[in-house]
């Protein structure tokens, strides 16, 4: 079973607002979950504290037990200063994708 550190979708439409769960990676975006360790509310400035709530302790716990975070729950962490992000590398991204596709032919060929 892997357990993932995910976000839930609540609130209404147009007005998002975030839990931060721990769940069975199986299970439904917003669906069934372990445990909720906070929230997120994506619509308040940055700089506001209560944009971003976490229980750092039960993350630290789940962490230790092997649970993963997201890629958008992995950001937190890392800003808090919990768990190190590593920096992403994908080089194909920045090529265009015709010039992509005559590299793909040119190294076939020789």
């Amino acid at each position: 079973m892997s357990v993932v550190i995910r976000l839930a979708r609540a609130g209404t439409k147009k007005r998002p607002v975030y839990h931060v769960v721990v769940a069975d990676s199986r299970f439904p975006r917003d669906g069934r979950f372990i445990e909720r360790l906070g929230h997120f509310n994506p619509l308040l400035p940055k700089d506001n504290e209560t944009r971003l709530k976490l229980d750092m302790e039960k993350v630290k716990a789940w962490l230790a037990k092997g649970a993963q975070p997201s890629d958008r729950v992995a950001r937190f962490l890392d800003a808090a200063g919990v768990k190190k992000r590593e920096a992403r590398n994908n080089p194909e991204k920045a090529v265009p994708r015709k010039e992509r596709k005559a590299q793909a032919e040119a190294a076939a060929k020789g």
